[in-house]
C-alpha cells in the first residue's frame, strides 16, 4: 500500500510510552516464540511460516519510526 494516509491515525499510540513500551515488549515475545519453532522445525513450510510472521513482527516493530516520518 503505497497510500499511507493511515499512519497520522496511529501517532495516538506514540502519546502514550508505557503502551508502546508494552506493545514492543509483547512483539518481541512473539518474535522469541516464532523463532523457537524455526530452530526446532523439521517442515519447511513451517520454516517459511516462522520466517514470514518474524519478518511481519519486526515491520510492526519499527512502525514507530515509519509513523514518525510520515508527513
Amino acid at each position: 500500500m503505497s497510500d499511507k494516509t493511515y499512519l497520522p491515525k496511529l501517532k495516538g499510540m506514540l502519546t502514550a510510552p508505557h503502551m508502546w513500551d508494552a506493545f514492543v515488549e509483547m512483539l518481541d515475545f512473539q518474535i522469541e516464540q516464532q523463532r523457537r519453532m524455526l530452530e526446532q522445525s523439521n517442515d519447511m513450510s513451517d520454516v517459511f511460516k516462522a520466517q514470514g510472521a518474524i519478518a511481519a513482527l519486526r515491520h510492526l516493530k519499527y512502525l514507530k519510526d515509519e509513523i514518525n516520518v510520515y508527513k
